[in-house]
């Protein structure tokens, strides 16, 4: 009794790390299963065919595809935009500011459904009701994905010493030497994660998509789709792939950091 209650903390985090990661491994070993049936979500045997052949379902890749791109473009549009607002709402005074500080956190609190009609109602009033499709989802998950880019490297600048900004130009840098070589270095690891957050938001997204997409579908609406009629496999492994990947950039991020720390110790 004395051990466990000495290593309670220890158990319970271990638990939750078990809870957590039971779903990432059955979607893994269902990567390489061969259901008898399809509807019958049971592994039932081992196989590389999955693997070998991802694409098999007819338009999975393709949604996959879309899915990516729109991804890809939300990203970069929405880490541009928030991080000059973010840097606007940090380092500059100005009328309606804390206004503004309240309107960034209102798309993070509405619910999805709210959302994804509002923009429905929009692009509806706009003109565009018979051209839902690719670019109503990109401009959909721009406007959500803006707020936790806004969030996120408002937080790094918020920490950020401006001493070091001020040493910088005490050793005769210009502000854009400043910036470049000191501001943007530092606050670099905010906007990144920033980036890889707001990807894994549109990728993810379903319910906001659903509502502005039109004839488009992205993967998240296949998956949807087809498990009306029976889960594919090759799904799992398009999952297990996208979480090696976050596990690749988890660990890549670390052992570069600690690199850094090596060298500058």
């Amino acid at each position: 009794m004395r051990w466990f209650r000495n290593n309670l903390v220890l158990l319970l985090g271990i638990a939750v790390l078990i809870y957590t990661f039971i779903p990432i491994a059955i979607v893994i070993l269902m990567s390489f299963n061969d259901p008898d049936n399809r509807l019958v979500y049971s592994f039932d045997g081992f196989t590389l065919q999955n693997w070998l052949n991802p694409c098999e379902p007819d338009g999975m890749c393709g949604s996959l595809w879309t899915s990516i791109q729109i991804g890809f473009l939300s990203t970069l549009f929405a880490t541009i935009l928030g991080t000059l607002a973010a840097f606007a709402l940090v380092r500059h005074d100005f009328q309606g500011r804390s206004s503004s500080n309240l309107l960034i956190f209102m798309p993070m609190a509405a619910p999805e459904i709210v959302l994804g009609s509002s923009l429905l109602a929009l692009f509806v009033a706009a003109g565009f009701a018979g051209q839902l499709g690719f670019w109503t989802i990109l401009i959909a998950h721009i406007m959500f994905c803006l707020s936790f880019v806004v969030v996120t490297v408002r937080a790094r600048l918020a920490g950020l010493d401006d001493n070091l900004e001020q040493a910088a130009m005490d050793l005769y840098a210009t502000p854009r030497q400043t910036f470049w070589r000191v501001t943007f270095p530092l606050v670099f690891p905010g906007i990144l994660g920033a980036a890889l957050l707001s990807f894994s938001l549109s990728f993810d997204d379903f319910i906001i998509t659903n509502l502005n997409a039109g004839n488009t579908t992205t993967f998240p609406m296949y998956v949807w789709g087809v498990s009306q009629r029976g889960v594919p496999m090759q799904v799992n492994v398009i999952g297990t792939v996208m979480f090696m990947i976050s596990i690749l950039i988890v660990v890549g991020g670390e052992v570069t950091s600690r690199r850094r720390n090596a060298k500058l110790a």
